[in-house]
């Protein structure tokens, strides 16, 4: 899908009353969407068991 399409289809969503700001946040959300799916593609995604262990040890358990 080329940046023109996604910008189009992001804003059609958008509700009408939605700021520039909505709009940032909405692209940066998709963009790290598509940046993580790509990693998962190349093999590159992290064991969910070595996700829960950071986040016990973030939240100091």
């Amino acid at each position: 899908m080329s940046t023109k399409a996604i910008l189009l289809e992001v804003a059609e969503k958008l509700p009408p009353g939605a700021t520039l700001v909505d709009a940032i946040h909405e692209l940066e959300f998709r963009l790290a969407v598509e940046q993580g799916l790509t990693e998962l593609d190349r093999g590159e995604g992290i064991p969910i068991e070595d996700v829960k262990s950071k986040i016990a040890e973030w939240a100091g358990k």
